[in-house]
């Protein structure tokens, strides 16, 4: 069963964003993921919290997932990431709708 993380985030450092995003996609592409949404423009249709820039990232299992962000690769980007974003982070097991 495929598996998604999806990622609210708020670039508080530019330029770390971007090296950060350089390093967490070839962590991704190395772990077999792939990119859903990747930014772009968000739009708030109900409850009262602003939008931020949202990404989702799809892997084949929950297992490869947690295997992905578990690796001393990605252990790189999230020591970036730690200047770079603030975020939520979640991880939602399921089967895409055709």
């Amino acid at each position: 069963m495929a598996a998604y993380v999806i990622s609210e985030v708020e670039v508080r450092d530019p330029a770390a964003f971007e090296a950060y995003r350089a390093l967490a996609a070839k962590t991704i592409a190395q772990y077999d993921g792939r990119y859903l949404v990747r930014g772009g423009k968000a739009e708030l249709a109900e409850g009262n919290l602003p939008p931020k820039a949202i990404i989702i990232v799809e892997f084949a299992s929950m297992a490869r997932l947690k295997e992905w962000y578990a690796s001393r690769e990605y252990a790189e980007a999230l020591k970036v990431r730690q200047t770079a974003l603030e975020r939520r982070l979640l991880f939602v097991e399921g089967t895409p709708v055709p």
